[in-house]
């Protein structure tokens, strides 16, 4: 379970809230008055994330793949998109 910390608190223990996130893989929930307002978390449980996210937008991509429906050109998608 992660630790809740108040940001005024963080910013105080900034070098040991950061050690612990780092080297102990101890996740922090910054609060502010009380109420949760950001995550700290190490750079492999964000790696790990956003691993997870990339799988699930494979899975959902080729789900739709197989869809009926209307064929979308790239070139139409991408404008729609702004890429």
């Amino acid at each position: 379970m992660p630790t809740k910390i108040s940001t005024a608190d963080a910013r105080k223990r900034f070098a040991d809230v950061i050690n612990k996130v780092a080297y102990s893989k101890e996740p922090f929930i910054l609060t502010r008055r009380g109420k949760p307002l950001a995550a700290l978390i190490s750079i492999e449980d964000l790696m790990l994330l956003q691993d997870l996210e990339d799988r699930l937008d494979i899975e959902d991509a080729w789900k739709a793949r197989v869809e009926l429906g209307e064929n979308i050109p790239w070139e139409k998608l991408r404008e729609e998109l702004d890429l």
